[in-house]
């Protein structure tokens, strides 16, 4: 399938592009190589400067950009503008902090002097996904060009125009044409560019599926890797717990986005003594949604990115309430809005059904109810993801148990999960390895190279 803009919410194809000959992929290939050789070359005040013209250019065409978002793959508007100005933080860390992370620096050992230096790679492949079109790319590309990298960009097919808007904005911004390019590259493509000797590294933020045969190619080629993938994130709230506070950031951590993102709260662990006010006060809260239209300001729920998501969503939970859950609200799409499945809340959920087990990618909340510490410790272990977590209790001493024992990349304390500049952002078990963000995002593709003196 061609590259494509299908607006989700009308439903209908608005752009089509088509696939990279083979010819120009190759010269693409050539330009990214010789444009990051002499990259990594340039200053830190030189980087610098040029990511602080992306963060401008980013906030001057907000509207524009969060448009655009939203238009390509449903996300409302509200969120959108959130998503970009993301972006032009992330820019602004890298540009201020970047330069300390670069430095040489000395370490003991039995030699006269030692130290560590930090070298680019060189020319990082990424493959990214939509749904969160800006974001995703932005976390990758803007770390790697800092430490000297360059990068080339295999995006979702249906979010093309966000692709090109990434692109353009880097070379607006002043970067050398060819450091960062778009490849409307197909799957067999794909390998030709790992395999490709230019190519010095990959990273993939994705599904299950899509991370297991790019770390395959990519294991082929020996090439490094860092991997992103799917989550099923726990949110468990104790009977010392905030409730209102907790309430208000499961809606958050649930429902942005219509469910469509990793790090997305997906299983809710209820202490027994609290969980009837939970649920209740959850449902009222999930009535009350303004849902449609993604461009109007006010909507909080948009439709799913497309036909298949909601039907693969409406698999999951018919499922489920054929094993025994109970569904309390929602449950089925929306027949009057195109893409729209109502927002779901469903107790009851068998541990061994799709909605504990698998990634659910939708606007659907599954809940479990537990009495003791170790109950909740087993019922959010008992997964093969390990994303983030999310605990929700007054007892400090417990907190730290939890952050401790939660087999998970990141542990939000009485918050929702989330990801930003300056924290090292990745997972364990099926949901990856390697790590995003912060200095360690940027060594990842680094040659982290030792230097001995006698």
């Amino acid at each position: 399938m061609a590259y494509q803009t299908k607006n989700p919410f009308i439903g209908e194809v608005q752009r089509t592009f088509e696939y990279v000959p083979d010819t120009i992929l190759q010269e693409k290939l050539k330009l990214a190589d010789t444009t990051q050789r002499d990259w990594k070359t340039e200053s830190f005040k030189t980087r610098a400067k040029l990511l602080l013209n992306v963060a401008d250019i980013l906030t001057l065409n907000l509207k524009e950009y969060a448009e655009l978002i939203t238009i390509e793959m449903g996300k409302p508007i509200s969120q959108s503008l959130g998503e970009i100005n993301k972006c032009a933080w992330l820019c602004k860390y890298y540009a201020e902090k970047g330069p300390s992370f670069l430095q040489d620096r000395c370490v003991e050992s039995t030699a006269e002097v030692s130290q560590v230096s930090y070298d680019p790679l060189g020319v990082v492949f990424a493959v990214m996904p939509w749904n969160f079109p800006f974001w995703q790319v932005f976390r990758f590309i803007v770390p790697a060009v800092m430490a000297g990298n360059g990068g080339l960009l295999k995006h979702a097919s249906n979010v093309p125009q966000c692709a090109l808007a990434i692109e353009s904005i880097f070379i607006k911004a002043g970067f050398p044409i060819g450091l960062f390019q778009n490849l409307f590259a197909s799957h067999k493509q794909v390998e030709d560019v790992i395999a490709s000797p230019i190519v010095k590294a990959v990273t993939l933020t994705g599904s299950n599926e899509a991370g297991s045969k790019i770390a395959a190619l990519a294991g082929k080629y020996i090439k490094k890797t860092v991997l992103e993938l799917g989550g099923s994130d726990p949110f468990i709230v104790f009977d010392d717990a905030d409730l209102n506070h907790a309430l208000e950031l499961a809606v958050l951590s649930k429902f942005l986005n219509a469910g469509q993102s990793c790090i997305a709260a997906k299983r809710f662990i209820l202490h027994e003594d609290i969980a009837d006010e939970f649920i209740s006060n959850f449902v009222a809260l999930i009535e009350n949604f303004i849902v449609g239209d993604p461009l109007n300001k006010n909507t909080f729920l948009g439709p799913m990115v497309n036909d298949n998501a909601v039907s693969e969503i409406e698999k999951q939970v018919q499922e489920t309430l054929i094993m025994g859950g109970k569904c309390l609200v929602g449950g089925k799409r929306d027949d009057n809005i195109e893409n729209m499945y109502l927002p779901t809340l469903i107790t009851n959920v068998p541990i061994d059904s799709p909605l504990w087990q698998d990634e659910i990618f939708g606007p659907v909340a599954a809940i479990q109810i537990f009495s003791s510490d170790n109950d909740a410790l087993n019922l959010a272990n008992d997964t093969k993801f390990g994303l983030g977590a999310s605990v929700w209790t007054a007892d400090m001493d417990r907190a730290n148990f939890f952050a401790e024992k939660l087999e998970t990349g990141t542990v939000a304390i009485n918050n929702m999960v989330k990801s930003e500049p300056g924290l090292p952002f990745g997972g364990v078990k099926d949901s990856g390895h390697g790590r995003e963000l912060s200095d360690y995002g940027m060594y990842e593709f680094m040659n982290i190279k030792t230097v001995s003196y006698s």
